[in-house]
């Protein structure tokens, strides 16, 4: 069984270290868990959101967002983030440059997209980033999944992953959440797919073995 990591929008923009984006609880003390993940990866990937300060979506505070939009390709109003050139664009330190990972996606680079998952380019997921080919075109059977957020970014591609036929682990140490409501209500999506929530590094490898229990 051939096995990758999948490193999600583990960006500053989406940490306390950048305040004024979408600080998530914790979202900066990831990195040795997504470490963990790629030890046991053969291959490894990331993403990153790379967005226009002039997107559609972008609103001016904190308390406009989350509100629904009439847009193919950007259903809620976000304040602006992880905009190219800034330090919100930037990985968490300590992983590898982008050009260092063996497959990476910058999504939602027009003003008018806003994906979630790394998977494709548009909410109707007609347009694939590479990535599901990438993996079929390697031969992997089995992909670890974590990064930021848990309850948007990370549901979305361990979702799109899973529909796509391949065996996926959700690694809970190295995901954080939005908010715990969206975090549970994502959680049980992602088990009643199919997907192993692993919060543990034995329970992380017993999903990658299925000769053990998980």
């Amino acid at each position: 069984m051939k096995i990758a990591s999948f490193d999600i929008d583990a960006q500053k923009g989406f940490t306390p270290l950048c305040p004024d984006e979408l600080p998530v609880p914790g979202g900066d003390a990831i990195v040795p868990a997504l470490q963990a993940m790629a030890a046991r990866a053969r291959l490894r990937l990331g993403s990153k959101d790379a967005h226009s300060p002039q997107a559609a979506w972008v609103v001016a505070s904190h308390g406009e967002m989350l509100r629904s939009l009439p847009l193919a390709n950007a259903d809620l109003t976000w304040v602006s983030h992880c905009v190219p050139g800034t330090a919100g664009f930037e990985l968490l330190d300590g992983l590898p440059a982008p050009l260092d990972y063996d497959y990476f996606v910058w999504k939602g680079v027009e003003p008018d997209l806003h994906p979630y998952g790394a998977c494709y380019h548009d909410l109707a997921e007609r347009r694939s980033t590479g990535a599901i080919e990438f993996l079929r075109q390697n031969g992997v059977s089995h992909v670890m999944v974590g990064g930021l957020a848990l309850d948007y970014c990370v549901k979305t591609t361990a979702l799109q992953l899973r529909r796509a036929g391949f065996a996926v682990s959700v690694y809970l140490p190295a995901c954080r959440a939005i908010a715990e409501s969206t975090a549970q209500a994502a959680c049980a999506e992602m088990s009643a797919a199919g997907i192993f929530l692993c919060a543990s590094p034995d329970e992380l490898d017993a999903s990658l073995n299925p000769s053990l229990e998980c």
